[in-house]
């Protein structure tokens, strides 16, 4: 699991470049699933059938997204400084000085014009990017190229620190629970999703295409246990958090209930999650058509979209225990 999502992570996949990433994720699930597809929008789609003699399997779409934050190029001095904007939410406070790796392989350093004093907020637009040119002509980048934080995967004991921890930590949980099932009684739809970071994008189009009748998503949650911290009670190794509200959506009660009826049959730590900042996947799954019941699972994050995301082995494989226990037997509402 650990080196999965080592590759995962030192995978270059901003937004609308999902490409590398669902080549790994397609190697890994494709011996696993019964029915693998790609739809128009990028969205990788594994589905494991029901088990011979099941009755009434329910449709159930899992979905974990691929895609990471990003910068894009916009502009190119003279002196060969690239100007650039965001692909998602990338924060000014962790970009500055931060690495990034192009999709063409060229690497660049974030600068700042001057800074006057150190505490203010850094928007985008005073950035640059130093790719070590000396003039727009010998630029190796160009307006429209794409790139993402450059940083290696490590370990600190328990703790796993990357950069798109969020969320190739819900991939690989999918990628697990997919291998940990044998055998289910529903009609599983695991969905490794696109452009989510840009406003959940793919998984609107999955679920419209897919219909399920119970929608969740996987995907990290910022935590409330650093100093002077939001108010919030998630923490980092002390399970998988069961959603009830983010910013984008309020979660179907009968999926709460059946996530935390499962976790406890099971003895399986969990956490119940509030969030007061962002939205998932969820979002979107849950207005599709005519309305799905969805809920979402959530692993703890320190340090969300930043350079250095900590999830905690723990909350993954009890992640991973949790929606294995879920999915083995039927949804009954």
């Amino acid at each position: 699991m650990k080196q999965l999502l080592k590759t995962l992570t030192e995978t270059f996949a901003p937004s609308g470049y999902e490409d590398s990433v669902r080549e790994i994720i397609l190697k890994e699930v494709k011996p696993l699933a019964d029915e693998v597809r790609v739809d128009a929008l990028g969205n990788l789609i594994a589905r494991k059938k029901p088990s011979a003699g099941a009755k009434n399997p329910k449709k159930i779409m899992l979905a974990a997204h691929m895609d990471e934050i990003g910068i894009i190029v916009s502009h190119i001095d003279k002196k060969g400084f690239a100007r650039f904007t965001n692909i998602g939410g990338a924060f000014g406070r962790y970009t500055l000085g931060a690495r990034v790796r192009f999709l063409n392989g060229v690497t660049g350093i974030v600068g700042y014009d001057r800074l006057e004093q150190v505490d203010n907020i850094l928007p985008l637009n005073k950035m640059y990017i130093d790719v070590g040119a000396t003039s727009k002509e010998n630029c190796p980048v160009k307006v429209g190229d794409v790139a993402a934080f450059d940083r290696t995967f490590i370990e600190m004991g328990d703790r796993l620190v990357a950069k798109s921890l969020d969320d190739r930590a819900g991939v690989v949980t999918l990628i697990e629970t997919l291998r940990a099932i044998k055998s289910t009684p529903n009609d599983l739809y695991f969905v490794f999703t696109t452009q989510e970071e840009v406003g959940t994008r793919g998984a609107g189009t999955a679920a419209f295409g897919i219909d399920p009748e119970i929608g969740i998503a996987v995907d990290v949650t910022p935590t409330g246990d650093t100093p002077a911290s939001l108010k919030m009670v998630m923490e980092l190794g002390k399970g998988p958090c069961v959603k009830f509200r983010d910013v984008g959506m309020i979660s179907d009660p009968r999926v709460v209930d059946w996530m935390i009826k499962a976790a406890e049959k099971a003895k399986i730590p969990y956490q119940r999650e509030v969030l007061l900042i962002g939205s998932t996947d969820a979002r979107e799954i849950q207005i599709s058509r005519a309305g799905v019941m969805t809920g979402a699972l959530s692993i703890p994050c320190r340090y969300v979209h930043s350079a250095s995301e900590m999830v905690d082995i723990n909350d993954l494989k009890n992640s991973v225990k949790l929606l294995t226990a879920m999915l083995s037997k039927p949804a009954v509402f």
